[in-house]
Parts: C-alpha cells; sequence; structure tokens
C-alpha cells in the first residue's frame, strides 16, 4: 500500500491534523497501576485537572484572543475518587487529569463555556486539545461499558481510567476503539466523488466513510464501503493519515481512493446523493452556496483539500 503524503509536499500534507497533532504529552503509561505515585500526583501544586461531562468541557477565551482549556489545581477540584482519569504529564513534569462528573461546574465569573470536541478542537492549542480528545475517549467508553460482557455483573474502573475490572469473574476490559474508513475518491478525469447523507442538511456534502468489518482488511473496506454507498467499483487505495474521532470511540482512516467506474448508484440508506466533482465544479458550487463544505475539525476536509489544492472555505465562508 503507497502512502499519499510519501509524494506530495502540498500544503494540506504538511499541516497538523486536529485532533492528532503532536501534544507534548507523554501519557506516561507505567504510572496508571501505581496507586502511591497517583497519590503523589494528585496531590502536587503543579497538577492540573479539568472537568468532563458528556463530552464537553469548560473553554475560555483569554485577553489575547485565544481560547484555553478551564483548568485547576488539584485542590480546586470537585470531588470524586471513582472517575479521576489520569491522562500524562508533560515536558515539566506537570501532570494532568480529568474528571468524569453528571454536569460541568459553573464559573463565578461566568465567562467560561462549555463545548464539545467539533468547537473545542479548533480553538484550543495542540497540547489542550489531544488533553481534551484524551478524556472525552475515555468518559464515552466508560459510561457505555459498565458492566462485564462476559458475565454481566457491574465492573470497577482500574488503572487511572484506562480499565474496568469484573470483581466477579476477574475479566478485564479496555477501551474500544472501532476503525473506521474515510476516503476521497477520485476518477480517471481527476473528479472527487463526494456523497450527502440522509441525515444531512441539504449541500452538506462530504467524503464517504464506513466501519470496518470483522475479517476484512481496510483496503478491502474502502472498496467495500464506496460500492455499498455509491456503487462505483475502486482500485488503488493510498493511505494518507489518521484521526482520533471519539464520537463515541472511533479511529478515522483516511485515504485517497482510485475509482475503476464512475456511474453512481447511491444506497439510499446512508446516503442520499453522490456527485463527481471536478475543481472548477466545486469552487463553483462552494461560491453560490450550493455546496457547504465538511467543518475542519474533521479528516475529511484534509483529504478534499490534498485533491483541490488549498484550503477550503470554512462553512460560514462558503455560504
Amino acid at each position: 500500500m503507497t502512502t499519499w503524503t510519501d509524494r506530495t509536499a502540498d500544503h494540506a500534507a504538511n499541516r497538523p491534523l486536529a485532533l492528532a497533532a503532536p501534544s507534548g504529552i507523554d501519557r506516561a503509561a507505567h504510572h496508571r497501576l501505581d496507586e502511591a505515585w497517583l497519590a503523589a500526583a494528585w496531590s502536587h501544586p503543579t497538577t492540573r485537572v479539568f472537568v468532563v461531562s458528556g463530552g464537553q468541557v469548560l473553554i475560555d477565551e483569554t485577553a489575547d484572543g485565544s481560547t484555553e482549556l478551564v483548568m485547576t489545581p488539584s485542590f480546586e477540584a470537585p470531588l470524586t475518587e471513582a472517575h479521576r482519569y489520569f491522562l500524562g504529564t508533560d515536558e515539566d513534569g506537570v501532570s494532568y487529569f480529568a474528571l468524569q462528573k453528571d454536569t460541568l461546574p459553573g464559573r463565578m465569573d461566568q465567562s467560561a463555556r462549555p463545548a464539545g470536541l467539533r468547537e473545542a478542537g479548533l480553538l484550543l492549542s495542540q497540547r489542550e486539545a489531544g488533553l481534551m480528545v484524551h478524556a472525552v475517549a475515555l468518559e464515552n467508553w466508560q459510561r457505555l461499558h459498565r458492566f462485564c460482557s462476559r458475565c454481566g455483573e457491574r465492573t470497577v474502573i482500574a488503572a487511572a481510567g484506562h480499565i474496568r475490572r469484573c470483581q466477579a469473574c476477574g475479566a478485564e476490559h479496555y477501551p474500544r476503539t472501532d476503525p473506521a474508513v474515510i476516503m476521497a475518491v477520485m476518477d480517471e478525469q481527476d473528479r472527487i466523488l463526494l456523497g450527502r447523507q440522509v441525515h444531512w442538511p441539504e449541500g452538506r456534502f462530504s467524503t464517504l466513510a464506513g466501519f470496518v468489518e470483522p475479517g476484512e482488511s481496510i483496503e478491502q473496506s474502502v472498496r467495500r464501503e464506496v460500492f455499498e454507498e455509491a456503487g462505483v467499483l475502486v482500485g488503488d487505495v493510498e493511505y494518507v493519515a489518521s484521526q482520533p474521532w471519539p464520537f463515541p470511540s472511533s479511529l478515522m482512516l483516511g485515504f485517497m481512493a482510485h475509482a475503476t467506474s464512475t456511474e453512481i448508484n447511491v444506497d439510499g440508506d446512508e446516503i442520499h446523493e453522490a456527485r463527481w466533482f471536478s475543481r472548477d465544479d466545486l469552487r463553483t458550487a462552494f461560491e453560490t452556496g450550493e455546496v457547504m463544505p465538511p467543518y475542519g475539525i474533521s479528516i475529511a476536509a484534509r483529504l478534499i483539500e490534498l485533491w483541490y489544492g488549498k484550503p477550503l472555505p470554512k462553512p460560514s465562508d462558503a455560504l
């Protein structure tokens, strides 16, 4: 399998991918089972803590116009013992924890506001976005996997939030990640295939995507999903990049795929409409508002940009 970014110096290939850029955080997994170390790290005055609830955190705008994740020292954090997740340390030795709560805490200054990853991932620094991705993924998994899949008994949290143990049968359960493929499909005329899902608003187009099935390679998954959703046959498949996508537990594997047929036959279940676009077609559609680009946080936007040759307009700019 060839890699698209191995042979392109395009602007899009060299920009950090949202939610996947290096964060400078060492996850320090070897400390997760060391209760004495975790207790010392929690009580250290430099430790920073933030709350995650329902996939949201508190963010705040600073005086210089940037956006930051609202974090506090551990001694100011809300009380919780079970749902305390160790996220790692930075190069200065600062430890970071996330607390899972039913609701986000209030702020006396009233300036902070709740935000999910789709918004905050584009506003926060790479470090803070990386911390948020880790915390949201753990929270999603913890909320959905409270019982043992082997015997049905309730499980307990271990390894600083990264394991759930069943005290009845001894089984250990680990955070789940579902591989999904997402692909920009191009034909011999160098057009791109974009589709609109049935629940999307009119004009919202993006790349095709789907989950990898058991016993299937990722290349096979790309070909199967494109054919099932749009009726188009795919030959060569080239890997681009991956992106964590905790909505609730996916890892998006991005590809450029080369079609060997062009007739479109949408499935009608997932994809309502699919079209081939030349670069001129897509530029005109953006300018007239006929097509709205995908949100910039998604790897879908990066895949389209690699083909398009320049940044896509922001959704608000395209109307």
